[in-house]
């Protein structure tokens, strides 16, 4: 294995960690600067899905506190119980979808034009809901309903086409449901757990066989690249669109699709 495959796996990682929880397509990216990069992973997209969990992984050390008070109070407390149930309801939708149509997605979905296309769209939705949000309702995860949870979850389906982003998704799906914007960027960091979770070990169990040595340590730079640029964008994310809003990561997501199908067409 030459260095150059090394750098990428980092240079990837990186890109995962900054982009996974923001709304601009931590998938999409990866495959851009895939294609640019000309980087070669394991097979079947593992090393993309991979790669993942390392930036949940940065949800999860953020915010243990959290996470572990609710664990701990499970069995005495409403308000955490409704907390793990609307988590669960949000997450079904793409167990039942994302099986289904798994071979699909993989297959015809992952390439740079749909990315690309996908990313300018996205931008352009992002721009028109921030100026047409409803007041919000909703502040607190532990307060949600089951019907409220339960199409955030069918919202967040939507990210299984490159490109449109599974937080982005969640967010503004959330903030047309009357979501607060901090509220709704914690549930995205949260519904990113078992989402992801079940997207490794189902990519795992499918390619598990045509891992290599080598395939291992792309990965596991990757992985490592990915936590820590993650912690990052976790820390401070919150804080950013709690005072400018998503309308920055809209005008991104054009630039970038826009340069992208410039690049593709002259190739």
């Amino acid at each position: 294995m030459d260095d150059s495959t090394l750098i990428s796996a980092l240079m990837m990682g990186v890109v995962e960690g900054l982009t996974e929880f923001i709304p601009v397509s931590s998938t999409g990216h990866l495959i851009l600067i895939g294609d640019l990069l000309g980087f070669q992973g394991p097979p079947g997209r593992l090393f993309e899905v991979v790669i993942q969990l390392g930036a949940i992984l940065a949800v999860c050390v953020v915010y243990f506190q959290r996470l572990w008070h609710i664990a701990v109070t499970l069995p005495t407390s409403a308000a955490s119980r409704r907390f793990v149930i609307a988590i669960l309801l949000a997450f079904l939708p793409a167990v039942v979808i994302g099986v289904f149509a798994h071979g699909f997605i993989k297959s015809v979905l992952f390439s740079p034009y749909v990315v690309s296309v996908a990313l300018i769209l996205g931008g352009i939705a992002i721009l028109v809901i921030e100026r047409n949000l409803p007041e919000p309702r909703h502040f607190e995860v532990e307060a949600f309903s089951p019907k409220l949870a339960l199409g955030i979850g069918f919202v967040q389906t939507l990210a299984m086409i490159p490109g449109v982003s599974r937080s982005g998704a969640t967010i503004l799906g959330s903030l047309l449901m009357g979501v607060e914007r901090r509220t709704a960027a914690e549930f995205s960091f949260f519904l990113a757990i078992p989402t992801m979770a079940g997207a490794v070990v189902y990519d795992t169990y499918k390619n598990y066989s045509t891992l290599t040595t080598d395939g291992s340590l792309v990965i596991a730079i990757g992985f490592v690249a990915a936590f820590l640029a993650g912690l990052l964008v976790v820390r401070s994310l919150v804080a950013f669109v709690s005072r400018y809003g998503f309308t920055p990561f809209g005008w991104y997501r054009i630039a970038v699709g826009a340069a992208m199908l410039a690049i593709l067409s002259i190739r």
